[in-house]
Parts: C-alpha cells; structure tokens; sequence
C-alpha cells in the first residue's frame, strides 16, 4: 500500500488570498459608496456665540 502526501502549492495559496482581499476591499467600497449617498440632517443655520470681554481675566 501506497502512500500518498497531497500538499497544496504555494500559487493556489496566494490565488486564494489575493482573491479574498479583492472580494473584501469590494465589499468595503461598496458599504463606504451607500453611506455616501445617504443625505444625513445637517444644521440649516451657522451657530455663533458672542462672548462678552468681561469674563476674561488677565493674568500676568
């Protein structure tokens, strides 16, 4: 009775692996192209604040 040793080659090794990160950073730029296109709430007017010189203490 024979035995044999099945190995795996390198190149199939990396194939794999190049494959699965092309497949990732796709999935990736896609999730990032969807949040893009959704408009959030943004606030209509500028919020300013005055603050008057007063409260300011100069120390020296």
């Amino acid at each position: 009775m024979q035995f044999t040793k099945n190995t795996s080659s390198g190149s199939a090794n990396t194939k794999r692996i190049i494959l699965k990160s092309i497949i990732g950073l796709g999935i990736i730029a896609i999730i990032v192209f969807f949040i893009n296109t959704i408009d959030f709430p943004a606030p209509k007017k500028e919020i300013e604040k005055t603050i008057p010189n007063e409260n300011f203490k100069i120390i020296k």
